[in-house]
């Protein structure tokens, strides 16, 4: 499924990713495409192996060396193809450019540096000036700040930080370079609730503050709600629907395993009805089901839907790739 493409920062055009062994191949990204523009956030929304964070490693060019090959497609980062540069422009880019929270704050870091010369890294290795050692400690020091640490902790070790604080530290260095698209890979995933609600707002408040543009990969559809401007549902290596947030939360159309994904969160009005879970596992990304990808799981599923891959419905800015919506007179279906 791609979106229609405009002036954007990043363009991911049909993009396929495989991990290859000697025993099997897995299909983990399946022709997607979506677009990101200038002070953007998209929310990449899915459950555990759908494809997110290898959809952020591709961009990254971090896959596992290999195992990891990107098989077709094109990321664009304004008009440069990420998939034709060599290793040494995308280190200029990692960072400057573009910049990645990874999934763990607690195996982020190194643990026998100090903290404040991880950031300094990541100034010396990107920064396009030569500034001195004492503007590079000061901005240390700055990013530190903005982070909510004391600039005397910057020559504490990680096992001196709790869990918040790595993740603070964690997003000071992917800030430290002012990159424009910041890719942030389940940021609160190993944080308590309290740590969490603390951590997004600081990333939202950044965000403004610097206008980055951001990629949110999430499962929780509550932090999409907060913090982003466009949401993509992923599911088995495809994005199956697309479209604003207003799109996703309140439009009247959307996919199944949209719904699913709703019915199981809590709703705070109505305290006595259970939650609806989607019933079924992802299926295995080595040997995918034919036809729409979600059939083996969805009540709604009818015998095209076993055999034909989706078509997808469009209506302004929302997409969904789905057997439902065909010949409905309010939207196109592209075949």
């Amino acid at each position: 499924m791609n979106i229609p493409l405009a002036d954007k920062l990043l363009k991911i055009k049909d993009l396929n990713v495989i991990y290859q062994t000697d025993q099997e191949k897995v299909f983990a990204v399946n022709s997607i495409g979506f677009t990101i523009g200038n002070q953007e956030t998209l929310g990449l929304v899915g459950e555990t192996g759908a494809g997110k964070t290898t959809t952020a490693l591709s961009i990254m060019q971090l896959l596992p060396e290999r195992i990891g090959k990107i098989k077709s497609g094109e990321i664009l980062l304004d008009d440069i193809n990420l998939l034709t540069i060599g290793e040494k422009q995308m280190r200029n880019i990692r960072g400057s450019r573009i910049a990645m929270i990874f999934q763990d704050p607690m195996t982020s870091l190194n643990p026998v540096i100090m903290v404040g010369d991880q950031i300094r890294e990541a100034l010396e290795l990107h920064n396009i000036e030569n500034h001195s050692n004492a503007q590079l400690d000061e901005r240390v020091d700055e990013m530190l700040e903005m982070v909510g640490i004391h600039p005397g902790r910057k020559n504490s070790y990680p096992h001196e930080f709790s869990g918040g604080m790595k993740q603070r530290v964690v997003i000071a260095m992917a800030l430290a370079c002012d990159p424009e698209l910041l890719i942030a890979d389940e940021p609160t995933t190993a944080l308590d609730v309290t740590i969490q609600a603390q951590v997004l707002k600081m990333i939202s408040d950044l965000k403004k503050k610097l206008g980055t543009s951001m990629l949110l990969i999430t499962h929780d559809l509550g932090v999409v709600a907060q913090t982003c401007d466009k949401v993509a549902i992923m599911y088995a290596g495809q994005i199956i629907e697309h479209g604003t947030v207003e799109d996703i939360f309140w439009g009247e159309k959307h996919h199944p395993y949209t719904t699913g994904l709703f019915g199981s969160i809590p709703n705070m009005m109505e305290k006595s009805l259970r939650l609806k879970p989607i019933s079924g596992l992802m299926p295995d990304p080595t040997n995918l089901p034919a036809g729409c990808k979600f059939h083996p799981r969805c009540d709604r599923c009818m015998d095209v839907c076993q055999t034909k891959a989706p078509p997808v419905y469009t209506s302004d800015t929302h997409q969904i790739c789905c057997h439902m919506f065909v010949g409905d007179s309010e939207g196109e279906v592209r075949l």
